[in-house]
């Protein structure tokens, strides 16, 4: 029987088939001899396996990430530096935020996958010294219609499942979910996507960092023993899955929610003392060895840790099964040596378990001590900084004959009431109340609003000040699938407008980019195109990148996932007045379309969903358009002249205005006058970008024509507020009226009915 302390076998070929094992390459296995100066153990290398991951080391992303603009003048931590970066808000406080992917853990167990990556997003905003304030979320699933596919049981299966993990977890620790996306469509059929975003605040003078520094300073470990769950997760992250192995289960981690809040709670508590955490790293990907390494690499120090004194599971583990397991809710902190006592205490009243495995040395090198005896030995720079870095071909693919047919050959619906209810009722449509009526939005009243508007609106305390965030997530798979730049950009403009909707001014944005093999020439050069329309669209903004992820290897049975960035954006809400409503509000008040109609329907997902249509070309767009709409938006909010605002997007003006009238407690609706020298169709559904749709009181209407005309800002009345429950439709001669109970069974109950008459499926 071979052991960990072994070399590679060189039998018979064997070589290449245990570096598979091992997640390396024959040139990595080169690089490591090289590197090392001697053959590798197993241990070693089932170690470096992981942390050259691509999940770890971003060793296909790095130099494409390094394109991003992340610096700005409110930038205190940068993205890359720490767990989470850290933008300034003035007066001694900061906001923390990030977002994360547990895509493969969701697609094998999705219960645990979402739950454990809501909780990995919560650890990193608290480890930085923050308080969690919200959860988001963005999800992507296969599509759920039967008559789409015989895949539908299993993907609302996974959707139901992922929605519970979520819930699960940001109930039982307290921090409200307040909000996110959702999307369908084939591509992420068993491969869903499940984006996890947390938000927080902190003192300036208490943001914590992840640094052994100080030699002789003891190592603890803090919060649950460590098990065999979530072994190699970070590995398994890191390839294509195969089907539905029953061992990939084994790589998903368990959550306890229970231990994870009053985690928080005892770190918190240590934060407020100066000069007691030295450093603090939370175990998440490949666990202790990942933070041990990444503590110890950027103090350029070393450390001692004796795994004898690890609180384990199960007494049989292997010195690279304690390194590696990936179980939840711990925490590594190096403690001033004078302070011990006083951290031993907060933890001991949190009831939290808290074990010294070591100390801080010098020398940069990591000596784990296992079973009495030396038995790993690695420098932290070579785990860390020394995995290798690609830069991999990409292929721009040729132009095919999907190009978008002229207007005049789209032949319009026969019976646009019938239409328009049934696409209402898409599952890419429609409320997403089944979802939020499951998440505790209200806990530790931030939320003022509930989930569903275009930003989530936070209200947060810092110290005696109270202040307004908001926050978004947006991207488009199908966008980027037609063209990845611009759809970037895309992503990038609409965060930046739903947070003006709300008056935001924005202050960074974090992404997470889902994509495929990165190795295919096609699918980097998608990524590469995504990195590229980022950068441009967040520099033309003046807006950082403070951190995010990438996941790759993202498949459906039928080949890769869309490419799909998703974006999310945090701003500040420097008006006191009064934020602007998604539904109407007040009958008699006038309806206007903030940048006018729009044209054409290229991208569009009606013609998609109607005729199956994609082509190759988006809608129209254009940056200088974005920044003077999102200027004269913030500016009306800021003088308290609107009552709504819901900026158009997918789906367009039709169902902007099924939204306004259907997500409205007061259940009020409009009357709107279409021009005729356009198609109807064109009108509702063409997606734009740029353009909101306001509601005004009468006596405010000249005030906000006045500004838009002197921003050079296009402003059309296009209807009225009414007092009858409705949808009236006016073009020409035509009239089309929807009533509100009709968009209530369509809109509001479609993703539930649709949930309802699928059966629902017993496993992977």
């Amino acid at each position: 029987m071979k052991t960990s302390n072994e070399g590679l076998s060189t039998e018979n070929g064997e070589v290449l088939e245990e570096l598979k094992s091992f997640g390396l390459s024959f040139d990595e296995y080169q690089r490591l001899v090289q590197l090392l100066g001697r053959v590798p153990t197993r241990a070693e290398m089932a170690l470096i396996g992981v942390m050259w991951s691509e999940h770890c080391c971003y060793k296909s992303s790095k130099r494409e990430l390094k394109k991003l603009p992340t610096t700005g003048k409110r930038v205190l931590v940068k993205a890359g530096e720490e767990n989470a970066g850290v933008v300034d808000l003035g007066n001694g406080w900061a906001v923390v935020f990030k977002i994360e992917s547990h895509n493969h853990p969701s697609a094998v167990e999705p219960f645990q996958g979402a739950a454990t990556g809501v909780g990995g997003i919560f650890r990193d905003i608290f480890t930085m010294g923050a308080r969690p304030v919200c959860f988001m979320n963005s999800l992507r699933f296969g599509e759920i219609r039967a008559e789409k596919t015989t895949q539908a049981s299993h993907n609302a299966f996974l959707l139901r499942n992922v929605v519970a993990g979520i819930a699960h977890y940001g109930n039982c620790v307290g921090v409200p979910t307040v909000g996110g996306e959702l999307a369908f469509d084939s591509s992420y059929e068993g491969n869903p996507l499940v984006n996890v975003f947390c938000l927080g605040v902190v003192r300036v003078d208490r943001i914590q960092r992840g640094k052994a520094e100080g030699i002789g300073n003891p190592v603890f470990i803090a919060g649950s023993k460590t098990g065999r769950d979530g072994l190699k997760g970070a590995a398994f992250a890191s390839r294509k899955l195969e089907g539905h192995k029953t061992e990939d289960r084994y790589s998903v981690q368990i959550a306890d929610p229970f231990m994870g809040r009053i985690l928080m709670s005892a770190c918190l508590e240590l934060f407020q003392e100066a000069g007691v955490v030295v450093g603090i790293q939370d175990m998440g990907a490949a666990g202790l060895i990942c933070s041990t390494s990444e503590t110890a690499s950027r103090a350029k120090r070393g450390m001692e840790i004796n795994l004898d004194n690890v609180p384990v599971r199960e007494a049989d583990m292997l010195a690279e099964e304690i390194l590696l397991s990936e179980s939840q809710e711990r925490m590594l902190l190096i403690i001033h040596k004078d302070k011990v006592d006083r951290a031993k205490a907060i933890f001991a009243k949190w009831d939290v378990p808290f074990t010294q495995i070591g100390q801080v040395i010098e020398e940069e090198k990591l000596c784990f001590y296992h079973r009495g005896k030396k038995a790993i030995e690695l420098s932290p720079d070579l785990i860390v900084h020394q995995a290798p870095v690609y830069e991999l071909p990409a292929t721009e693919p040729l132009l095919t004959n999907s190009s978008f047919p002229p207007l005049e050959k789209i032949p319009q619906p026969i019976d646009y009431k019938a239409f328009l209810l049934a696409f209402a009722a898409l599952p890419q449509n429609s409320s997403r109340e089944w979802i939020y009526r499951q998440f505790d939005y209200l806990v530790g009243l931030h939320a003022i609003e509930e989930p569903g508007a275009d930003a989530a609106v936070l209200r947060v305390f810092l110290g005696n000040e109270q202040v307004r965030l908001a926050a978004t997530l947006d991207g488009n798979g199908r966008y980027c699938g037609i063209d990845p730049y611009n759809g970037a950009k895309i992503a990038v403009a609409e965060a930046i407008r739903n947070l003006s909707v709300v008056g935001a001014l924005p202050l960074g944005i974090t992404d997470n980019l889902n994509f495929a093999d990165p190795k295919n020439s096609l699918v980097y050069w998608q990524f590469k195109e995504t990195i590229r329309g980022i950068a441009e669209a967040c520099r033309f903004f003046d807006i950082p990148v403070t951190g995010g992820n990438v996941s790759f290897y993202n498949y459906s049975k039928d080949g890769a996932i869309l490419p799909t960035p998703v974006i999310g954006a945090v701003g500040l809400i420097e008006t006191d007045k009064p934020i602007p409503k998604l539904s109407f509000q007040h009958p008699g008040e006038t309806i206007v379309l903030l940048g006018g109609w729009g044209e054409g329907l290229q991208g569009s997902l009606y013609l998609q969903e109607r005729l199956g249509i994609t082509g190759n070309q988006l809608p129209w767009f254009h940056l200088e358009a974005e920044k003077k709409h999102n200027e004269v938006l913030r500016l009306l909010i800021s003088e308290g002249l609107l009552s709504t605002a819901h900026d158009l997007s997918e789906g367009g003006l039709a169902l902007a205005l099924i939204e306004s009238v259907g997500s409205g407690r007061k259940k009020l609706g409009c009357s709107i006058v279409f021009p005729t020298n356009r198609r109807l169709d064109e009108l509702l559904f063409n997606e734009a970008g740029a353009r909101t749709i306001v509601s005004v009181p009468k006596n405010k209407l000249s005030a906000v024509l006045w500004n838009c005309q002197h921003k050079g800002l296009e402003a059309v009345v296009i209807g009225e507020v009414l007092e009858d429950y409705v949808l009236r439709l006016h073009y020409g001669e035509e009239s089309i009226e929807l009533k509100g109970t009709e968009i209530e069974k369509s809109w509001k109950n479609g993703l539930d009915a649709l949930l309802s008459t699928t059966e629902d499926y017993g496993g992977a």
